[in-house]
């Protein structure tokens, strides 16, 4: 069985909102010179731009089940992605987290989840209940789940399970939560519970309408430093060697920014990208234009066979068997490493807050596997928001993948990938899908697997979880 991981704190979360210019700042002091304060994220906090296709998802998330849209038009949203089970996004609106949309994967659907908060930017058209005004104070101030005598008014909606506003006789949100009954049988019920309360600390929301272009006025003297930091931990590492240095480049935002530094604290150094074959069409482009538009160098090294051959003998990589990361990434690099220079100086796009592991790595470190190159991270302290921030103020060419609802870039198969982007790749690149599927297919008619280890995705997981088809191995 796959398990998700709790929360854990990667790092401080810098995450405060200013009430007078409404955008997000990450410091306690706006560059209006107001005091901002904190936003509660849940760990790690990496809250990150929504970007149009992201407000449209979470609308139509929102419209869909209550009838009215969440996020108005002229509004900073942000995301925050939180551990659970597959894919479960936070959404900051006004300085607070005013509700999340939660994949269910075994349904594939979304679902929204909101919080009291939200009420201050959507008014429930369907699924609400009404309750009488003596009954508010113990919703709103501890909890209380909703019962059948305090019931004035159910949505005919309204279906056991789905999430639903808790209102007042005045139309005002006294809460949220979980209906345990139909509408028919609530209006039928004389006692019980007829919808679950969802406790939530109460957060400050102060709608406003600003952009983003307001946030990085706002964010300037954070993100001045910022890079100025990273520009003197460039320098001081490449100072302190004579092996030829490059950027690595995988046509990611954080080597976007990485490129960035590097070139204002080195000047022009090539970009070594590795292509797995298995690369989206806008990624392949993407390095194209970065390395035309800053006048770099494009170091190519190719690790599709490598992919191949290894899938012929191991089946497809999975989460918890990822050979595909050291076979057509690692391995290629260690090589072509070898036969260039020997040994080289690259500088990698690697944050903190991506990972556990991450986190705990040095800021100039060796891979196990790739020895011959010292990698340094001069991005290792920054949040999603201040490399965002970055790219904007630079107008930088990063990836439109991002702008398509994909939060990280890279392989567009790769099985530690949530079902809920896997679906949405499918969707938007069947030629793609198609020939992996037909992959998959391949190997499970040669070991006798059941089809819904294709269709199901049990080619995701190695062990019993997946199928316990890979006995044979």
């Amino acid at each position: 069985m796959i398990t998700f991981m709790r929360p854990a704190y990667l790092g401080k979360m810098h995450l405060h909102w200013c009430d007078t210019c409404h955008v997000p700042v990450l410091s306690n002091v706006c560059g209006c010179g107001a005091a901002t304060r904190k936003v509660q994220l849940t760990p790690p906090g990496d809250a990150r731009p929504a970007f149009p296709a992201d407000c449209a998802l979470v609308n139509r998330i929102y419209e869909n089940h209550f009838g009215a849209r969440l996020i108005p038009e002229g509004t900073i949203a942000l995301l925050n992605k939180v551990p659970d089970t597959d894919r479960m996004e936070e959404i900051i609106i006004g300085g607070c987290v005013v509700g999340a949309i939660r994949f269910v994967a075994s349904e594939k659907r979304w679902e929204p989840l909101p919080r009291p908060e939200a009420a201050c930017f959507l008014k429930p058209a369907c699924r609400y209940v009404v309750v009488d005004e003596g009954a508010i104070p113990s919703i709103r101030d501890k909890g209380a789940s909703v019962l059948a005598p305090g019931l004035r008014a159910i949505d005919p909606s309204v279906r056991t399970g789905e999430e639903v506003f808790i209102l007042g006789p005045d139309g005002s949100c006294a809460g949220v939560g979980r209906a345990k009954v139909d509408a028919d049988m609530a209006r039928a019920m004389e006692h019980g519970a007829v919808v679950r309360t969802r406790k939530n600390a109460p957060s400050v929301c102060v709608p406003g309408h600003s952009t983003w272009e307001d946030a990085v006025v706002a964010n300037s003297q954070v993100i001045e430093e910022a890079e100025a930091e990273a520009v003197c931990f460039v320098q001081e590492v490449a100072g302190n060697t004579d092996r030829p240095a490059n950027i690595s480049y995988s046509g990611g935002k954080d080597s976007l920014a990485t490129l960035l530094v590097v070139k204002k604290a080195l000047g022009r150094l090539p970009l070594l990208f590795i292509d797995t074959g298995l690369e989206f069409p806008e990624t392949l482009e993407n390095v194209a234009v970065a390395a035309e538009k800053y006048g770099l160098e494009v170091i190519r090294v190719s690790g599709e066979d490598a992919f191949w051959e290894s899938f012929e003998r191991l089946g497809p990589p999975a989460m918890d068997y990822r050979w595909c990361c050291s076979a057509c990434k690692l391995r290629p690099i260690r090589n072509f490493i070898e036969k260039r220079w020997g040994e080289c100086l690259s500088f990698i796009g690697q944050r903190r807050y991506e990972s556990m592991r991450r986190k705990e790595s040095n800021r100039v470190f060796r891979n196990g596997i790739v020895k011959n190159q010292i990698s340094a991270a001069p991005i290792h302290n920054w949040t999603a928001l201040h490399v965002w921030l970055y790219l904007f103020r630079e107008q930088a060419p990063w990836n439109p993948l991002y702008e398509r609802g994909l939060d990280r870039i890279g392989c567009f198969m790769c099985p530690s990938s949530d079902v809920a982007v896997i679906e949405e790749i499918r969707e938007q690149y069947p030629d793609l899908w198609r020939g992996w599927r037909t992959r998959l297919g391949a190997w499970q008619e040669a070991h006798g697997l059941p089809p819904e280890w294709v269709t199901m995705g049990g080619w995701r997981i190695r062990g019993e979880a997946g199928d316990e088809a890979y006995r044979y191995s």
